[in-house]
């Protein structure tokens, strides 16, 4: 599984843009509340991904991207809710939510791929 790497680095560099968004978020605009929950889910994709590499076998790996992948569209849903409330504006919500779905299209393709080679 050759994309380990760049989904382990992108996933590590998404989690440090959002503990940077959370600490904004509560510090600047005292919002605690959705900031906690994006945090939780948006730092949790990479650890999911680092357990996913580290997993005792395919179907375990299997298992580990498709919770990343289901933490990064979560966390997607509190970009979009973050971005509708004003809490971030237009512009910082495209830069971290075309992130996000890159996370979410990688941790995708690579579940399909380890599936495939499950079945085979």
């Amino acid at each position: 599984m050759k994309n380990e790497n760049i989904i382990k680095i992108k996933s590590f560099s998404f989690a440090v843009r959002i503990v940077k968004l959370y600490k904004f978020l509560s510090e600047k605009k005292k919002e605690f509340i959705i900031s906690k929950q994006l945090l939780r889910s948006g730092t949790s994709i990479g650890a999911n991904v680092r357990e996913a590499i580290n997993a005792e076998s395919k179907a375990d790996f299997v298992h580990k991207m498709g919770i990343a992948q289901k933490e990064a569209d979560e966390t997607l849903y509190w970009l979009e809710l973050l971005a509708d409330t004003r809490y971030i504006s237009s512009k910082e919500f495209e830069s971290i939510s075309k992130d996000a779905v890159e996370i979410i299209k990688l941790t995708k393709r690579i579940s399909i791929s380890a599936k495939k080679t499950i079945k085979h």
